[in-house]
């Protein structure tokens, strides 16, 4: 053992205090469950058997059943397979809320991006003098990391580039979450776009679930700015019957006029990848390219009914190898 400390106490009396290392580690192990010693290792590495076993139990948490990962068939058992058997290089790209602005580009042209103000490796190098009264700040490797100046002159600037540096740190990013394959190369970078919004100061979210080039279903994301709802809708636009995490929203929705482009851009943005959701904004009639996500809610949110679980994973079919 080894002396750590010495402290005189007012009575007096010396109390030597001893600090074994080892001893109170192995303690410390004892305290915490088999998932919990293995996921505390996830950012030195772990086995693909340890990593299977960490999103075994995560989903039995958060969805409610045991996943078959041998032979997935509902659409949260496949999704949790991409993540630990699918490897495409070009999924890092496209997730990657900078370089996919290139891809976009290349695939359907510039006139569908959202206008990119400025792009920072370090929270700490932006000038907030030099932009303007509105604007949105996101961190390319996240989901929901995002923060909207609506007035710059309300913006705690000190509090901002801390949350942006906090949201940099690996922890954040959703391989070291949850085992999302497609963020783990991506380097931390900050992106700067445009604020954008409707009249009503509301802003429809139309996100797309495709197969191969193929789209499938959709929902709509409803008064994000207030009491997010979300609507799940077929081909015809035709409200699906199940809702997923968030409550469905009783505003009618209609079927807006570039429907027919979203669905043509997203078989191209989706064309070569098993499974992905292409997310869109209408703006003054004019469609904008909002995000590709792989793992649509982690595949780690239940669908009520649950039935609906198993008719999605059908629609979603799998590589071979």
């Amino acid at each position: 053992m080894k002396i750590f400390k010495k402290e005189r106490f007012p009575n007096g009396r010396r109390h030597i205090y001893f600090f074994n290392i080892k001893i109170f580690s192995y303690r410390r192990k004892r305290e915490l469950s088999k998932y919990e010693q293995i996921y505390a290792r996830r950012f030195n590495g772990l086995t693909p058997d340890e990593i299977r076993y960490c999103i075994e139990e995560q989903f039995k948490s958060q969805v409610g059943y045991v996943p078959n990962l041998d032979a997935p068939k509902t659409f949260n058992e496949k999704l949790q397979w991409l993540k630990l058997y699918y490897r495409n290089p070009l999924m890092t790209k496209c997730a990657d809320k900078v370089a996919v602005r290139e891809y976009i580009k290349e695939k359907i042209g510039e006139q569908y991006l959202i206008p990119c103000i400025g792009v920072w490796d370090n929270p700490n190098d932006i000038d907030f003098d030099k932009l303007p009264d509105k604007f949105v700040l996101k961190v390319n490797w996240g989901s929901g990391q995002n923060i909207i100046v609506k007035d710059k002159s309300k913006l705690n600037i000190r509090e901002t580039r801390r949350q942006l540096a906090k949201w940099m740190r690996p922890e954040s990013n959703h391989y070291f979450m949850s085992f999302e394959w497609c963020y783990k190369d991506i380097k931390p970078k900050i992106i700067a776009e445009e604020y954008i919004e409707q009249m009503d100061g509301n802003l429809l979210d139309y996100k797309i679930f495709c197969n191969d080039g193929e789209p499938n279903f959709l929902f709509v994301a409803i008064d994000r700015n207030k009491d997010l709802r979300f609507n799940f809708y077929d081909l015809d636009f035709k409200q699906l019957p199940f809702k997923q995490y968030y409550e469905n929203s009783n505003k009618a929705i209609k079927k807006p006029k570039q429907f027919q482009e979203m669905l043509d851009i997203s078989a191209i943005l989706s064309k070569g990848f098993p499974h992905c959701r292409v997310d869109f904004y209408i703006l003054d009639n004019k469609l904008y390219f909002g995000e590709i996500t792989f793992y649509h809610f982690n595949g780690m949110k239940k669908f009520e009914p649950q039935e609906w679980d198993r008719r999605l994973g059908d629609l979603l079919k799998l590589p071979k190898e």
